[in-house]
């Protein structure tokens, strides 16, 4: 077990490269590689086109970070971290984001907006405004919530970067939410999963006859990824249903993989009835810390499954400390029970909290024989 304070030291080691956008710019890649599971990003980092945009489009916080990182776990299946480094979209623009989540319009509201066809972009369905409010929202739902984009460079032969790939992410409602007044109450509909495939599966297909039209990724190998994401009050995150690859120059989504992935939080009714075994593994390391500290507000798990199997458990510990002592007493108190209670094979990561902030971490990677502890001061 290793116990440390204070901050990292920086990197030292970097290869610097050319990169532009009709403009050479010097750029660094990091020589040094966190894990084969991360990509190594371009520095100076560039602001993605549409960035901001995810935090008002997707429900939760767990939803934003695991569409984001769920991404790169896609990525990694047709653009290695060994060969191809991570940029932020610089493709669509924000402009263009917000117009293809909108509304497809009919053409009395396309003139009644006094807009053109061409602006006519939007990958929802049109409400023709036909029936009442319930009727008209259970009819059109808002399907796409949000279009994020990825970039994965790779270095030629003159140290320069090019684009050879586009990883593109579309998240996905599962639930609607609608009012029928301004400042009415708001309303859900539930969008069955089968209808959350088959239109994301529709859009997809738009998404890339666009890209294919546009100058910079016409020839550029394009990964598009379902989302589907959690209802509001979830205290889980959503998961990925699917995905498609085109290489450089294909425009038919129609090679479709499936993804089986879910969270499921410890404890509950659905871990218990689903995962009997984890959870109990979950519940004797709960008791287990409750028999030694009662000052606890409730320890819980997020485990992701992967085809059924437990692939990763992060758990978090708020408690009320009343001194550093006591900190570190709890922190080495809790690596064991990590190491006791859990198969070996299950990556763990463990976060200790209390009113002033992370007071400890805790990972355990898989098939580790030590886990790594870090103490904040």
């Amino acid at each position: 077990m290793l116990l440390v304070t204070g901050c990292a030291p920086a990197l030292q080691n970097k290869d610097e490269v050319t990169q532009g956008n009709g403009e050479e710019q010097t750029a660094i890649i990091p020589s040094y590689q966190i894990s084969e599971n991360f990509y190594r990003t371009i520095v100076p980092f560039e602001e993605g086109k549409a960035r901001g945009m995810i935090v008002s489009n997707l429900n939760t916080r767990y939803d934003i970070v695991e569409f984001e990182t769920g991404l790169m776990r896609i990525a990694q299946e047709n653009f290695s971290p060994e060969t191809h480094f991570f940029r932020d979209g610089q493709t669509l623009e924000a402009d263009v984001v917000r117009s293809w989540l909108s509304r497809k319009y009919t053409d009395a509201q396309l003139a009644e907006k006094e807009m053109t066809a061409e602006e006519n972009l939007g990958l929802n369905p049109i409400d023709t405004g036909e029936g009442s409010v319930d009727e008209r929202n259970e009819r059109a739902p808002i399907y796409l919530a949000h279009i994020m984009e990825q970039n994965y460079l790779t270095k030629k032969e003159d140290n320069s970067l090019q684009l050879d790939g586009v990883v593109i992410g579309l998240a996905l409602n599962s639930v609607h939410y609608y009012q029928k007044e301004q400042y009415g109450a708001e309303y859900e509909f539930t969008i069955p999963d089968e209808t959350i495939e088959e239109e994301g599966k529709k859009i997809a297909a738009q998404v890339a006859a666009r890209l294919r039209a546009m100058d910079k990724t016409k020839n550029v190998p394009v990964t598009i990824a379902l989302f589907q994401q959690a209802p509001k009050n979830s205290v889980t995150a959503g998961n990925f249903i699917a995905y498609t690859h085109l290489d450089a120059g294909e425009t038919e989504t129609n090679d479709w993989k499936n993804i089986n992935e879910e969270y499921v939080l410890f404890p509950s009714t659905a871990a218990e009835e689903a995962h009997r075994e984890d959870a109990t593994y979950f519940l004797n390391f709960k008791q287990d810390m409750e028999k030694y500290f009662d000052n606890f507000n409730g320890v819980i798990g997020r485990a992701l499954y992967s085809g059924g199997e437990l692939s990763s458990l992060k758990i978090e510990i708020p408690i009320q400390f009343y001194g550093k002592a006591e900190a570190i007493g709890f922190t080495q108190f809790v690596t064991g029970l990590v190491m006791d209670h859990f198969p070996a094979y299950i990556p763990i990561e463990v976060s200790i909290t209390s009113m002033n902030g992370t007071e400890a971490l805790i990972v355990k990677a898989a098939n580790a024989e030590e886990p790594y502890v870090h103490i904040y001061e």
